[in-house]
């Protein structure tokens, strides 16, 4: 029997990913673009002895941004049962508050007006301080410690679904969501921090996968690269 799986998806692009505006709560749709891109993902990596094979998933779980919801139609299309497939707040992107809509460079301008960041000092021997949301989080906005206990929630979610489902066929999950809460998803996923970067790229429209070590459970791991199955 495989080791259970979790397939974490980012949406398909949408104008705001293209120009690098944070975008949380903002309902964008995908662009044509993104939309022509996702269904290609799909096409190469779900169905029977493909990537994702939709027989083999036992739940989806998607943001409840449209952006995701079209991304998930996107690839499964009627493939996926509805019965299977959850609409979950705690996979929604990082609250971004005041810096919604807005660039790192004018996010990181604002916080220096406001006294929250600065330049170095040599003077005096200050350091430079710059805007890092895995450190700094956002105003008015979610803190890293607010994403962490959202996501630790559904990861022992999903790990109590796949410790019971590991002796079966079907054991896999996907999670539907987006950039920032994916990548903080992945380090929780492994019992790390996030107060860091964590320098994982996630493109919009990608698939990362995530899985265990030894088949165990209590032993979660990022599958940095895997082969597809055969069959006899």
């Amino acid at each position: 029997m495989s080791t259970p799986r979790v397939f974490i998806a980012r949406h398909g692009e949408t104008e705001w990913s293209l120009s690098g505006q944070h975008t949380s709560y903002t309902d964008l749709p995908l662009t044509p673009n993104g939309e022509k891109r996702v269904k290609a993902t799909g096409s190469a990596l779900v169905g029977k002895d493909r990537l994702i094979d939709p027989d083999h998933v036992v739940k989806v779980y998607v943001s409840p941004r449209l952006r995701a919801q079209r991304t998930f139609q996107l690839l499964f299309g009627d493939l996926i049962d509805k019965s299977r497939v959850v609409t979950d707040d705690r996979i929604q992107e990082w609250n971004y508050g005041d810096y919604e809509g807005k660039l790192t460079k004018e996010i990181r301008q604002m916080r220096t007006e406001r006294g929250l960041d600065w330049p170095a000092d040599p003077s005096t021997g200050r350091k430079e301080k710059v805007w890092s949301i895995w450190r700094d989080g956002c105003e008015n906005g979610e803190s890293p410690d607010q994403i962490v206990t959202r996501l630790d929630s559904i990861i022992k979610e999903i790990q109590d679904c796949q410790r019971a489902h590991q002796n079966e066929a079907v054991h896999d999950v996907v999670v539907i969501a987006h950039g920032h809460i994916l990548r903080s998803f992945a380090m929780r996923w492994v019992k790390r921090s996030i107060n860091t970067n964590p320098a994982l790229l996630l493109e919009a429209g990608g698939i990362g996968v995530l899985s265990y070590e030894h088949n165990n459970i209590d032993e979660p791991a990022i599958l940095l690269g895997g082969a597809f199955n055969v069959p006899e």
